[in-house]
């Protein structure tokens, strides 16, 4: 079968309605086989535009294949597959259905080759990865997805706003590579920021992704940002912008994680802090970066799930997502606990994990680019990395004190789907060239050295030296942070409260004028009609007087004089 006209999202679309319909093993069979299926479609995809279809005067391009494209195709397929062995035994089947139709937007936001394919598909993701939010069944979900929706849809508007300016401007809605330079770039470049959660418009990720089932954020964690990294690989690589906006989400999302004691939000802010790596390096725009901000995306993508995983598989026993409230898990639950340390590790970018050798490839790029500041700053937040995800989740989670909590360990499915990503994160830590010749352009890149190793080794190891000197001030308590959301917020209560009282004294000022004019139409009314009832005639109005017939005849004749004065005028 050919992929001409559809893209292998398809495969995962039927798939979500099939879940709708079909009960027991056929459902579980249509969760594990769909994403097989999408997998080999994807790579038979040959590389450049497989086909154009006419649509207005414009040629849309509904499949285009690339090394790129396919990678981050592959990825999320297989993302698809392993959260649907982590959540098909106590998932709904509505939230799978909706998190299949959001990985279909994602696959087909991959193989758009024009920027309205690729818009159709991104507001696919926006209703459905909603509906997953919504999946909690709480009031607090559904009000995070309220606003989650409503920042979606904002950057869909923004986005579209600067496609329309685009095309209006050039001609072409092809997807090719721009500088924010006018209006309409910077547009489309705003639009995509706000999907990969840059600050301040970023609240929306931690708000949401903790509000969802245990196996509702591991999907969320996966596709949203990353088609952003995507986006903007494709479109604005070597844009010198991202690389302020991207130091600035790394070291905001890891001052914000360190401060958090819900488990899944400390999570969350960490998907920030890794998102700026990758945009770092597309805006580094080397061939280097732009492959180093593709193998983190891909690494990402299996240590965060996994992570989610581990912290979901202890939410779902115990019932608890606080800091506070756990401790001691590791005795009744080690395979959980193994498994949440190597995501732990992998992020934090320690030796023979896969982030090492794809967060290694970005700090590369900008020694090669000579940005020394920027090399010194992802240093930095290296450390920074290990100590709010590589070393508070585990131990707060699993060892700390000992909560009283005797949970059992995860179900059969999600602990394999723990050790296989589990498994992944370390096999391509011990053999990188496994990713290295999938990426879009040739590697030429070692990343074990002695040096290196030793280097990254010292920074872990005092890294997590400062926490245990750190460690009562790193206790949490049952407090809530605030986010920049706060500002807009607030900003936005303040303007609904303006517009109350701007209508409040509006319509205290009509209600006034209303009156008024009663009054006076009152006053006209009696003066002029009168009580047409009163029995004297001279208590009536001035027109509802008995009038002389010589009076009468006099204004007769004066009216019909002016009027044909002014016919014959």
């Amino acid at each position: 079968m050919g992929f001409e006209f559809f893209s292998p999202a398809f495969i995962l679309l039927i798939a979500a309605v099939l879940i709708c319909f079909v009960k027991g093993q056929a459902r579980t069979a249509v969760i594990l086989i769909a994403p097989i299926i999408t997998l080999l479609a994807i790579w038979q995809i040959p590389d450049g535009v497989q086909s154009t279809v006419k649509f207005l005067s414009y040629n849309i391009e509904p499949v285009e294949g690339s090394p790129l494209r396919r990678l981050f195709a592959t990825i999320f397929t297989i993302m698809v597959f392993v959260g649907g062995l982590f959540s098909f035994r106590i998932a709904r089947w509505y939230e799978l259905a909706a998190a299949f139709t959001y990985a279909a937007g994602a696959i087909g936001v991959c193989f758009a080759g024009d920027l309205i394919t690729m818009f159709v598909y991104w507001e696919l993701m926006a209703i459905f990865s909603t509906i997953v939010v919504w999946c909690g069944g709480t009031p607090s979900s559904r009000a995070a997805g309220i606003r989650y929706a409503i920042m979606h849809f904002l950057g869909g508007v923004i986005l579209k706003v600067g496609i329309v300016g685009v095309v209006l401007g050039t001609g072409s809605i092809q997807i090719q590579p721009m500088l924010a330079t006018d209006f309409s770039t910077w547009m489309i470049l705003i639009g995509i920021l706000i999907n990969a959660a840059a600050p301040p418009v970023s609240a929306w990720l931690a708000d949401a992704y903790p509000e969802t089932t245990p196996t509702g954020s591991v999907f969320l964690s996966a596709f949203t940002t990353k088609t952003a990294v995507l986006a903007l690989i494709l479109l604005f690589p070597g844009e010198p912008v991202l690389i302020g906006i991207g130091l600035f989400m790394v070291m905001y999302g890891i001052i914000f994680a360190l401060l958090e004691n819900d488990v899944r939000r400390i999570l969350s802010y960490s998907v920030v802090n890794q998102v700026g790596f990758m945009v770092v390096a597309v805006g580094i725009g080397t061939e280097m970066a732009l492959n180093g901000a593709t193998a983190h995306a891909f690494a990402h993508i299996i240590y965060k799930a996994l992570l989610f995983m581990s912290a979901g598989v202890v939410i779902y026993r115990t019932g608890k997502n606080k800091c506070m409230e756990l401790g001691g898990l590791f005795r009744t639950m080690p395979l959980t606990c193994v498994c949440g340390i190597i995501g732990a590790l992998a992020i934090s970018g320690f030796p023979l994990t896969s982030g090492f050798t794809t967060k290694s490839m970005i700090s590369q790029a900008a020694v090669d680019g000579n940005l020394v500041w920027v090399y010194m700053a992802l240093t930095a937040a290296s450390a920074g990395v290990f100590l709010h995800a590589g070393i508070k989740f585990p131990w707060f989670v699993f060892f700390q004190k000992d909560s009283g909590l005797r949970p059992k360990d995860a179900p059969w499915n999600m602990g394999l789907a723990m050790i296989i990503f589990a498994s992944m994160c370390i096999l391509l830590g011990v053999f990188p060239e496994t990713l290295y010749a999938l990426l879009p352009y040739p590697v030429d890149y070692q990343p074990y050295s002695i040096g290196k190793v030793l280097f990254y080794l010292q920074l872990l190891l005092f890294s997590g030296l400062a926490f245990f000197v750190l460690l009562p001030l790193m206790k949490r308590t049952m407090t809530i942070s605030l986010d920049t959301d706060w500002l807009w917020r607030r900003a936005a209560f303040s303007l609904v409260k303006l517009i109350e009282r701007a209508l409040s004294s509006l319509g205290e000022m009509v209600t006034q004028q209303r009156n008024r004019l009663q009054k006076l139409l009152q006053r006209m009314a009696v003066r002029y009609l009168g009580q047409p009832h009163t029995a004297d005639s001279q208590e009536r109005g001035v027109f509802a007087r008995s009038w002389p017939v010589g009076t009468t005849v006099l204004w007769i004749a004066g009216l019909l004089s002016a009027y044909v004065l002014l016919y014959y005028l």
